[in-house]
Formats: C-alpha cells, structure tokens, sequence
C-alpha cells in the first residue's frame, strides 16, 4: 500500500533572536515552552514539552503547533522541504 500524506496548515513561528521580542507571540504565551538563557542571553534555546517528551529548540528552528494544539521544534531544512509558507 502507499498512501499520501494529507495536507494539513499548521501555525509555525521561528526562534530568532529577532522573533522573541515580538511580545504577542503565541510561542512566548504557550506553558509548554521554556525559554533557557545561558551566560547572559550569549547562549539561548527552548526546552519544549511534547508528546515524545522534552525537546530542544535551537536558534533557527521553527517551533510548529500541530493538528491537535502540540508543539514540536523544526530544523529549518527539514521545515523547508516539508512546508510551502501560505
């Protein structure tokens, strides 16, 4: 058998610098993520629960919602392949 996946639009932010001061960002507001700032904001990522557990979200990656209100980080070449921005 073979079959397709079917098309689903999905709400996707990406973590930038630039995108975490946006201060109506649904990602910002979301209980499920946690923003980790290290030597003094030098270093900064994500800590997202998921359905598979804690997941990392580096700088760069999209933080996707999916079809049932999950969050789940992205690799921007994986998000580029897969998804057709709307």
């Amino acid at each position: 058998m073979k079959a397709r996946k079917k098309p689903v639009v999905i709400e996707a932010w990406q973590f930038t610098r630039k995108n975490l001061k946006e201060p109506d960002s649904w990602v910002r507001q979301h209980p499920d993520v946690c923003l980790v700032s290290q030597y003094g904001g030098e270093v900064l990522y994500l800590e997202i629960e998921t359905l598979e557990g804690t997941m990392r979200g580096e700088l760069g990656d999209y933080i996707i919602k999916g079809v049932n209100g999950e969050l789940y980080p992205c690799k921007p070449d994986i998000f580029e392949k897969t998804y057709e921005v709307l």
